[in-house]
């Protein structure tokens, strides 16, 4: 029965062989030739931002880190002794030279000019009887009935009666002039400060913190420093004689323009320490926007370069041989460009030579590129930096 059994085993294992060696066949046969090379896919281009060169005007600033300081500042303080009975302003508020800030209660500062006036309706009225003796006495003397030592003596005693008067009517004054400080008013136009004292308090002439403290806003000052090296550049647009150099103020970003103002001198010395010179610029401020001891970036308007070549500053590739651009072909390759750079304006650096109005260079993206390199163009709105579908592109 073995034997049988081995005889039926012997088909089946020939036909596994038989339907192995069709396969092994068949996939030799779909091998390529050991000579034939494989496909190689041709490089993809490299998707890039691509901005015109254009002309523009161009102006050239000078930079400097600056503060907001105020051309006058004044702390309010009382000038008499006495309770304060009334506050008359609120905290923050605009008030003009000459606005009443308070009041000191003015009851004893009446006393003192009543008391004033007083003293001097008596002693008025011991000249008026001191000039009539002296008439009387003249009379007599003319008559030579009384001696020449006693008119003497009356038109002295007038005499002094005069001076009395004098002293009485300067009381007088000082007493009203003292009723007037008992009415604190504003000495300059400003916005007030935070209230340093409160209704019903004592306040004396000698305080020193005194009531409020008025800033003036409008107009205002900018307080910055540039180099030392600038100072005869500066020094040649002051003495233009035209008109005054405008000074833009931004904010700590740079980034919002505040105001516009205009220089009005520079320091009389350079700061050893810092090698910098302080300039002093005046601003309208009829906004508001400026506040006193606020940082700012103030921009020095040095000349207009009128038609200047312009291409995107993200488009300057430093190298060790200086700055290049890539311009961007009509075949869509690119070309690296050397370039002479000039000033520099935001995102818009001028170009001295290199490249022209009207071709583009890349102006993102270029740090993937070489010599000869495949591009795709891809626009962007300049003002906002992104692609037309609201995204940056997508680097491969």
């Amino acid at each position: 029965m073995r034997h049988a059994a081995r005889k039926r085993r012997w088909p089946l294992v020939l036909g596994l062989l038989l339907v192995g060696a069709g396969v092994a066949f068949g996939l030799l046969w779909k091998r390529p030739p050991p000579d034939t090379p494989p496909n190689k896919a041709a490089p993809r281009p490299v998707p890039v931002v691509a901005l015109p060169v254009r002309k523009a005007d161009l102006p050239v600033y000078l930079h400097g880190l600056g503060t907001v300081v105020p051309l006058q500042t004044a702390l309010v303080k009382s000038r008499v002794d006495g309770e304060l009975i009334r506050v008359a302003f609120t905290e923050g508020q605009l008030v003009k030279a000459g606005d009443l800030l308070a009041e000191i209660d003015p009851r004893p500062y009446r006393v003192l000019l009543d008391q004033a006036q007083g003293q001097y309706a008596r002693d008025q009225a011991l000249l008026k009887n001191a000039r009539l003796d002296l008439e009387r006495y003249r009379t007599l003397l003319a008559q030579d009935s009384i001696a020449g030592q006693q008119l003497d003596t009356q038109q002295a005693l007038a005499a002094q009666y005069e001076a009395t008067l004098k002293v009485d009517q300067s009381q007088i004054d000082s007493a009203r002039l003292q009723l007037t400080y008992a009415r604190i008013t504003a000495p300059i136009s400003g916005r007030l400060g935070l209230r340093l004292v409160d209704r019903g308090n004592i306040v004396h002439a000698n305080d020193a913190g005194g009531l409020v403290v008025i800033t003036q806003i409008q107009p205002v000052a900018v307080v910055f420093s540039i180099p030392e090296d600038s100072l005869p550049r500066v020094q040649a647009l002051l003495r233009r004689g035209d008109d005054k150099p405008a000074v833009e103020a931004y904010d700590r970003e740079g980034r919002t323009k505040l105001a516009t103002g205009a220089l009005l001198t520079l320091d009389n010395q350079i700061d050893s320490t810092t090698g910098t010179v302080k300039l002093k610029a005046q601003f309208d401020n009829a906004d508001g926007a400026l506040f006193a001891n606020q940082f700012v970036n103030a921009r020095l308007l040095m000349e207009l370069r009128s038609a200047a070549t312009l291409v995107p500053s993200s488009a300057i590739q430093r190298t060790s041989q200086g700055a290049l651009v890539y311009v961007v072909k009509a075949d869509k390759t690119v070309s690296a460009r050397p370039v002479v750079l000039g000033p520099t304006l935001g995102e818009d650096t001028s170009v001295e030579s290199g490249v022209a109005p009207g071709e583009s260079v890349v102006a993102d993206g270029g740090d993937r590129l070489r010599e000869g390199s495949k591009v795709e163009p891809i626009s962007r709105d300049p003002a906002a930096g992104r692609t037309r579908d609201g995204q940056r592109p997508k680097r491969p």
